[in-house]
């Protein structure tokens, strides 16, 4: 199964370089696959430089999608991170 969230990000300065690394450490804790995209343009979520090319800022619509055995804790961590919550 796949579980998809489509959010408006709320994180301050967006995924700039911290805030990116911070991402992506949190997205390889787990063993599900996680793909960010924005204006159709897709990256691995557990790759930095993929994630930062797609120049996340704040108030920009982004789409998670999570596959994979850890799935659902994972969806949940990340879009909590990416709304600053």
């Amino acid at each position: 199964m796949v579980f998809v969230a489509k959010e408006t990000v709320r994180l301050h300065r967006g995924l700039q370089a911290r805030n990116t690394t911070i991402f992506v450490a949190k997205a390889r804790t787990f063993r599900s696959d996680v793909i960010l995209t924005k204006e159709g343009k897709s990256s691995d979520g557990k790759e930095i430089m993929k994630v930062m090319d797609l120049n996340v800022k704040s108030g920009n619509d982004i789409t998670l999608l999570v596959s994979g055995t850890d799935e659902l804790a994972a969806i949940h961590t990340l879009k909590d991170f990416l709304l600053n919550k």
